[in-house]
């Protein structure tokens, strides 16, 4: 699912070379390859940038990442599993009580981290099998985590609140232009009052 973003020039300014483990040096290069796809498209992030920001050489870099697509794919991964990380919710809750939990975990992250989002949720790179199911794998899991424990009988109601999980995705993105004006808790009452009535309309 491409997206058009215009060209903007990477803020990651170059770093002193330092020796890490391999370990933190993988975290660095994840979270700073994390940042540059976030803002930009897939091609207009090279190699040689990332190796220059990171202080590294270009050789070291595919020593983490044997290619571009694996680095991409790396960061995809990284953004999906802080996106479930940041919205886990106590086991135990009211099934309401940890919807609105979830929808608020939800919207801070996107907050916090919109161009992340966008990126996971949208790819950079067109029809990448691979980026496909993390995508889809994340967007089940988080789907699942949102309407565990409602009251939802039959296939048909099942795949109604699947459909709001895409809302809740095209809202959110939407609220980020909107959100001076529309305050979250607002915009978080407005999604759990469309999932009853999904929920009341196909019982």
């Amino acid at each position: 699912m491409p997206v058009r973003r215009s060209a903007v020039a990477s803020t990651a300014a170059p770093v002193a070379r330092a020796r890490l483990d391999v370990d933190a040096r993988r975290r660095q290069l994840i979270a700073l390859g994390t940042e540059l796809f976030s803002g930009r498209p897939y091609d207009e992030v090279s190699i040689d940038e990332v190796a220059r920001a990171a202080g590294i050489s270009k050789g070291l870099l595919y020593h983490y990442f044997p290619t571009k697509r694996d680095f991409y794919v790396t960061t995809v991964r990284e953004a999906a599993a802080q996106l479930m990380d940041r919205t886990r919710t106590p086991e135990g809750m009211d099934p309401l009580v940890r919807l609105r939990a979830g929808l608020d975990a939800f919207l801070d992250y996107v907050a916090d981290h919109g161009p992340a989002y966008e990126n996971l949720l949208r790819s950079g790179i067109g029809a990448d099998a691979e980026v496909a199911r993390i995508i889809d794998e994340t967007r089940e899991a988080f789907s699942a985590r949102l309407i565990e424990k409602l009251e939802v009988r039959g296939d048909l109601a099942r795949l109604a609140l699947r459909g709001w999980v895409g809302f809740v995705e095209a809202t959110a993105l939407g609220w980020l232009g909107v959100r001076d004006r529309v305050p979250r808790d607002t915009v978080r009452e407005m999604l759990i009052a469309v999932a009853r009535n999904v929920v009341k309309s196909l019982v």
